[in-house]
């Protein structure tokens, strides 16, 4: 009767002791994901932001697409026909931006993209790159003018 009742013992403080390796794993998790800590509103410069990027996201969608008008909405009157009078006739394109920098200056917003594209005219490809400063303003934002960079040029004749 001795053995089972030592046996019970090792067996009960096993128990304690897994239950407690369990208790030490999972307080970490607790810890970290308790408190109700408020959530940080986003600040002014990144909100304006994310809308310069998603601005010129679409708009170089709707020139893959040629879908003028979506051009037309994302864009001034200036900014307009800065783009359409720039862009040259090709079958296809594969246009990729990459936002890297944007500079607040009270209601104007300068947008620089490095930008890859491949068009396809006549199955002849042209291969370019660069980097283009769009001016963006208003609200909600609008491309105003490409001031360099000008992805939509090509191919150039």
């Amino acid at each position: 009767m001795r053995a089972i009742y030592k046996f019970q013992g090792k067996y009960k403080r096993g128990n304690i002791l897994s239950l407690s390796l369990i208790f030490c794993s999972i307080l970490p998790f607790i810890i970290a994901c308790g408190g109700g800590k408020e959530v940080k509103k986003e600040s002014y410069d990144y909100r304006i932001t994310r809308e310069a990027f998603s601005v010129a996201e679409a708009v170089r969608t709707a020139y893959v697409k040629k879908d003028f008008s979506s051009i037309q909405q994302m864009s001034t009157k200036e900014g307009y026909s800065d783009i359409v009078d720039s862009i040259r006739h090709f079958d296809s394109v594969d246009l990729t931006f990459t936002p890297k920098w944007v500079e607040i200056e009270q209601s104007k917003i300068y947008l620089n993209v490095a930008w890859k594209g491949i068009w396809i005219t006549g199955g002849e490809t042209t291969k370019e790159r660069g980097m283009a400063v769009f001016l963006l303003d208003g609200s909600p934002l609008k491309i105003s003018k490409v001031l360099r960079g000008n992805p939509f040029k090509y191919p150039e004749r």
